[in-house]
């Protein structure tokens, strides 16, 4: 029988840095640049260090190979090599230079020093190859010792003298000098890095400000910009850069409250019909043909709605600068928008097509859909409704390869000092003067109308009274 084991439990998934502590994870870009900057000191330092002991110990050494060269060539002078047999003369201090000096003749030794230990085998080797050559052994206590030999050549006789020397101070000094070059090292990268903080903060701080900057400031309501006076290169060019971000952000803020507040002006009319035809419905009872009325003029109000809806975003949306495709007759759409008009029982609305009246083809097109030739025109008409004493002209003709239409009313007109802000949205001349609008009538028509390669204009000669210019391509 098997004893079932149970089973060991899968192991969390582990994120990238989940078992460091989360102080050690650099989050700001001074750490991090700076952490870069430490490592590449590091590595070129260690890379310095390398190369700069590596050459003091070759210096030593070559150090060490000159002194046992000089103290050959001071005992080659008490070798005589003259006669048949290889001499050492004595000479007058000669225990100074016979220290750590072996002489051979041939294979022979004739000289070494009291204690040579195992150093007489490495200079034996050294006689025996002949030449100068040079090595490192293992002395008294593991210290190191350096070897050299030098021929001497006479008459008749050659001989090798080898000499030695304890590298003990040598070693001494060079690994001093490593010492001090880690301690050095440890310094200059304690400095790099502190230093490398200040800068980077410093070359930071405007970016700091920036920042402080973009949380104060409002997209829409203030007129602030970062700008790029006193900045860096790479930080003016991108303020400029977010200048222009921001410019774009409040051009497509404000272009959403100007199509809200189109939206809302265009459809308070279809939407005040809906609102009359039920109150009406619902005061009395109706006959069926009268119900029927209603519903067709609830339903012409939301088709009208939703002509206007998709119109208006259709334009947001495009923004274009050319005419949109398709045609519409100039007539029908003004009958149309006549008929439609709330006109006040004082006042009367003619429409005037001299093509129609002289009975000849009078087929009057613009290169614009239909439905935006009623967006163009209607705030137009009902303008001139609201303040008409008791006529309104719609007067359609061509001009010269489009057409023009013009809206005229016999009303008070427009004031003088008004008439350069007629076409700014929100601007009315008097608020106070018990007339319904918000001010976006005029500018949705010149919007339109520019948006079809057209233009809506005021003419300031007519008084009084006022009228207003269409001018639209010819379909």
């Amino acid at each position: 029988m098997t004893a079932l084991r149970p089973r060991p439990a899968q192991d969390a998934p582990r994120t990238p840095g989940a078992g460091l502590p989360r102080r050690l994870v650099l989050r700001t870009l001074r750490g991090q640049l700076s952490l870069v900057a430490l490592t590449t000191a590091a590595l070129l330092m260690v890379i310095l260090t390398v190369v700069f002991n590596t050459a003091v110990r070759h210096h030593l050494r070559r150090q060490a190979d000159d002194e046992l060269r000089t103290r050959a060539a001071a005992v080659a002078t008490t070798v005589d090599t003259g006669g048949p047999r290889v001499r050492v003369l004595e000479t007058v201090n000669d225990q100074l230079l016979d220290a750590n000096v072996w002489i051979y003749a041939g294979r022979r030794l004739l000289e070494q020093p009291p204690s040579a230990g195992p150093l007489t085998q490495v200079a034996e080797g050294l006689a025996r190859q002949g030449g100068r050559r040079c090595v490192t052994a293992s002395g008294h206590g593991s210290s190191p010792v350096r070897l050299c030999s030098e021929p001497v050549r006479g008459r008749q006789q050659a001989a090798t003298i080898v000499t030695a020397l304890d590298l003990s101070p040598y070693q001494s000094s060079a690994d001093t000098l490593l010492l001090g070059s880690f301690v050095l090292d440890a310094v200059m990268l304690a400095c790099t890095y502190a230093l490398t903080r200040l800068a980077v903060g410093r070359a930071l701080r405007p970016v700091g400000t920036m920042t402080d900057q973009a949380t104060q400031w409002s997209a829409v309501a203030s007129e602030e910009r970062f700008g790029s006076a006193d900045r860096p290169a790479e930080l003016a060019s991108l303020g400029a850069s977010l200048d222009a971000l921001l410019d774009r952000i409040r051009a497509v803020l404000r272009h959403e409250r100007q199509l809200t507040g189109e939206l809302s002006h265009e459809l308070r009319t279809p939407l005040s019909r809906i609102v009359a035809e039920l109150d009406w419905y619902r005061s009395r009872p109706r006959t069926a043909a009268e119900t029927r009325a209603v519903h067709d003029t609830i339903a012409e109000a939301a088709e009208s709605m939703r002509t206007i809806c998709d119109t208006l975003l259709t334009s947001a949306r495009d923004d274009a600068t050319t005419a949109a495709p398709g045609t519409a007759p100039v007539l029908p759409t003004l009958r149309r928008l006549a008929e439609q008009s709330d006109a006040p029982g004082h006042v009367t609305v003619t429409i005037d097509v001299p093509g129609v009246a002289d009975g000849m083809d009078g087929r009057l097109e613009v290169g614009v859909p239909d439905a935006l030739l009623e967006r163009i025109v209607s705030p137009l008409l009902a303008n001139a409704l609201r303040y008409a004493e008791s006529s309104v002209i719609l007067r359609a003709d061509r001009d010269g390869g489009g057409v023009r239409i013009c809206v005229t009313d016999d009303g008070p007109g427009v004031p003088p000092a008004f008439a350069g802000q007629l076409f700014q949205p929100g601007r009315r001349a008097d608020p106070d003067d018990g007339h319904g609008g918000a001010g976006l009538g005029l500018p949705l028509a010149r919007r339109l109308a520019r948006s079809a390669g057209g233009e809506v204009s005021y003419d300031p000669e007519l008084t009084p009274g006022a009228r207003f210019v269409v001018r639209l391509p010819s379909g």
